[in-house]
């Protein structure tokens, strides 16, 4: 009875082993349907040639067209080699998930021992136990681990569609700025040669020819100034893209999108933010791990080492010995109080952390949606205000200068000091959109550092356009 026992554990043990394996979709079906719920976007995980090939088809697809921002997003999403490194690292978590599932091999051993004349022969199969009894709840951990894993790949997701809107909006108004950049230099140049014919002919004084000539050079800085921004932000787009060689030569819209006619209410940021950020939902699974690893802390703690083994001894002399072991560790030194005192100053931190990131969640998504409506009001200043005054002011100057009450110079002046607002404008509408897609990465999960940026950033090609 007692040499069948261990038979029928171990077969037991090998049933339990065979139950641990790997899904179809790697654990990626979560984060596809996470996409497509919060993003309206496809992922695809290349994970061999034929993926690899959808996914370029996909990407020649949308770049056959001007990109949109929609395109542009759901490019990165597809073609962003570090995501794809992200969903490989969700291939690396299932096998580990799988692996805790699984016992180890069973040892063996064989040994043959010379006596004189007499040969004695030693076997012995040896399992352990302790990973046996802890094998449910092994498993249940590295299903948590796993889970949070899964979280923190959508929160990669949306980060990275975050960051390409972000990267599209600054690249499309750096390639409008640019054409404004050259309207301000094409004015002062006129000015500047008109300038010079007049001195020549002494109908202008040296100052005047010197200040105009002054604006020329400025507006030649500020031209220089827009090419170098179109080709950072342009370059920042193209890596999140994705893409080298060929498809470097891809085509942006010439404007940024419209203004709203109004900004979003979100009364309930607060409780919109807790009810679906990512990292928020992550560390409350981490706590919750840590809790269930507690717990095995203590049902384990003073059975460290257990294992199970089947003796089989035989010799030349003596009849063949069957029967079974079992070695256990005797807690006379080690308690294991050091072990659970760990495990629970894990828990007490990991409720800390999950504290100070609701904490943290809740003023950022503040800030973002503050930042966001300040944005939108700049802009719509700009758009009723500054825009119709700008265009006023212009109308009459043209009726001035058409009775001979303005010179050219005033005109040209006045020229510049529109494009500038027009400039102006389209600086305050990136900042919108800027403050937007922010928002957006407050609702789902921690913001970009950048958050609050925009306003400093739309400030420095306005200082191209004197």
């Amino acid at each position: 009875m007692t040499t069948i026992k261990p038979a029928v554990l171990l077969c037991a043990a090998l049933l339990l082993a065979g139950c641990a394996g790997f899904s179809q979709d790697g654990g990626f079906d979560p984060v596809q349907q996470s996409a497509e719920r919060q993003l309206d976007k496809q992922l695809l995980w290349a994970r061999d040639e034929a993926g690899r090939g959808q996914v370029e088809a996909r990407v020649a697809e949308l770049l056959a067209e001007p990109l949109s921002l929609d395109a542009a997003v759901q490019l990165a999403l597809l073609n962003n080699r570090g995501l794809q490194a992200s969903f490989d690292e969700l291939g690396i978590g299932e096998a580990e998930r799988v692996q805790a599932g699984r016992l180890p091999n069973p040892g063996f051993s064989y040994g043959r021992l010379e006596k004189g004349s007499e040969v004695e022969y030693e076997r012995g199969l040896h399992l352990n136990l302790a990973r046996l009894i802890a094998l449910p709840l092994t498993s249940r951990l590295e299903v948590r681990r796993f889970e949070q894993l899964q979280r923190q790949t959508s929160l990669a997701v949306f980060d990275l569609a975050s960051e390409t809107r972000k990267a599209w909006y600054q690249a499309v108004a750096a390639e409008e700025s640019l054409v404004y950049a050259r309207q301000v230099l094409d004015a002062a140049e006129a000015g500047a040669e008109l300038a010079r014919r007049m001195a020549a002919v002494g109908n202008f004084s040296k100052l005047q020819q010197a200040e105009q000539q002054n604006f020329y050079a400025e507006a030649g800085i500020g031209l220089i100034q827009a090419e170098q921004a179109r080709v950072r932000s342009r370059e920042q787009l193209t890596r999140l893209l994705g893409l080298w060689g060929v498809q470097l030569d891809y085509r942006l819209p010439e404007r940024l999108p419209a203004l709203p006619k109004n900004a979003d209410e979100l009364p309930d940021v607060e409780r919109l933010a807790m009810n679906q950020r990512q990292d928020i939902q992550a560390v409350r699974l981490d706590a919750e791990r840590l809790a269930q690893n507690l717990g095995l802390t203590r049902t384990t703690r003073f059975i460290n080492v257990l294992e199970l083994g089947v003796v089989n001894n035989r010799s030349n002399e003596e009849p063949t010995q069957r029967g079974y072991e079992i070695s256990v560790e005797l807690p006379l030194f080690d308690w294991s109080g050091a072990k659970v005192a760990r495990a629970e100053a894990q828990y007490r931190q990991a409720l800390n952390r999950a504290a100070e990131t609701a904490i943290n969640a809740r003023s950022q998504v503040r800030e973002a949606y503050h930042a966001y409506r300040n944005a939108f009001e700049l802009a719509q200043h700009y758009r009723t205000e500054v825009l119709p005054l700008r265009q006023r002011i212009a109308e009459e100057n043209l009726l001035r200068y058409n009775g001979m009450f303005i010179s050219p110079f005033d005109l040209l002046a006045d020229a510049r000091r529109q494009v500038q607002a027009v400039d102006g404008y389209l600086q305050a509408q990136r900042a919108f959109w800027l403050a937007r897609a922010d928002l957006d990465m407050a609702l789902l999960g921690a913001p970009n550092p950048s958050l609050g940026a925009a306003p400093a950033a739309a400030a420095e090609p306005a200082a191209a356009g004197h």
